[in-house]
């Protein structure tokens, strides 16, 4: 219940966002910035979204594959839109797609639990081990084409910026010595799950991942780069289509100031997204209707995978249930 309120109030306060922005930068220019964006030039932008599901797909892929467990690329498909879905609409619920991606590997595949939640946890350090680099260079290519912004939003995207710094950092050095940070969490935070041996497990999976020598890793953040590459190449050309002329540099900051308004969790980062995008394209003489207008287009696309995958989601989840009920009522001792 306490998990529904604070998504509906994350919700609430994404559409006073939103309608913020829209005031500020004007419903009509907005409009008329959309307007531009018809016909072939949506289906490349749907196709790179598309590129980019499936790179993220293949991704998770290697990594079962560093854990010694091969599944098929398109039995992967369906759990991983349906995660995808829940993170996206979501994003309150911190690790919901890992939870549900963990569990339909277990269920459907039979991988044991500390290889199914493992896989998922090195998923999402990979994907943000990534996007801080790009969140780095974003925000000094920004400040070097602009200058320092004001100081209580620097406070805030500086603060964010060095939680996220300081959490990875810390985590990669205890991977790096293979010291236990389950233990310390769970001691701390949940400590009748103390002689539960699962977590460790996970951990030591993970351990095993991120060895320098494991070529799977180095697969893993080969794929992720070219993941947020191709990402990239679809915020500079969307710029594009919208009649922006742009380089390299400022691509950067705006791929990494959108990286950092995912942080926030609002569902689907309905209006911070628009909110930071709207300064950051007017910051960088592009026009704050046009920032607004990028970050609709890229929900957009990304719109049709999030339906798709929650429909898998029912539908996975629907026939989990009823495998589950089953095996109960065919055994029930």
């Amino acid at each position: 219940m306490k998990k529904l309120l604070l998504l509906l109030i994350s919700f609430l306060i994404g559409i006073g966002l939103f309608i913020w922005v829209g005031k500020m930068v004007g419903w009509q220019e907005i409009k008329m910035a959309f307007s531009v964006f018809t016909g072939w030039k949506g289906l490349v932008i749907f196709g790179l979204t598309f590129l980019i599901m499936l790179f993220g797909i293949w991704e998770w892929k290697v990594i079962l594959k560093g854990e010694g467990i091969n599944i098929s690329f398109w039995e992967l498909f369906r759990p991983y839109l349906a995660g995808y879905s829940i993170m996206y609409l979501a994003s309150i619920v911190l690790v919901g797609r890992e939870a549900f991606r963990s569990y339909v590997l277990k269920r459907k595949n039979s991988v044991p639990w500390p290889k199914s939640i493992a896989s998922t946890i090195i998923d999402r350090i990979l994907d943000f081990t990534i996007e801080l680099v790009f969140i780095f260079f974003g925000i000094i290519f920004f400040l070097l084409l602009v200058g320092f912004p004001p100081k209580n939003l620097a406070m805030i995207f500086g603060g964010v910026f060095l939680i996220s710094v300081i959490g990875t950092s810390f985590s990669y050095f205890k991977i790096s010595k293979r010291e236990s940070i389950a233990k310390f969490f769970i001691g701390i935070f949940i400590p009748k799950y103390r002689n539960d041996h699962t977590p460790l497990h996970v951990e030591h999976e993970i351990f095993n991942f991120f060895k320098i020598k494991n070529r799977y890793m180095w697969k893993g953040f080969g794929l992720t780069f070219l993941e947020k590459l191709v990402k990239l190449l679809r915020t500079w050309l969307l710029i594009l289509f919208l009649g922006k002329k742009i380089s390299l540099l400022p691509v950067v900051s705006i791929l990494g100031f959108s990286y950092l308004a995912m942080m926030i969790p609002i569902p689907a980062n309905l209006g911070s997204h628009e909110a930071v995008q709207a300064l950051v394209f007017n910051s960088l003489g592009l026009g704050a209707n046009i920032g607004a207008v990028f970050t609709m287009i890229s929900r957009g696309a990304e719109l049709i995978f999030v339906l798709l995958g929650a429909l898998f989601f029912f539908r996975l989840g629907a026939r989990l249930l009823g495998d589950s009920f089953l095996k109960k009522n065919n055994n029930p001792n």
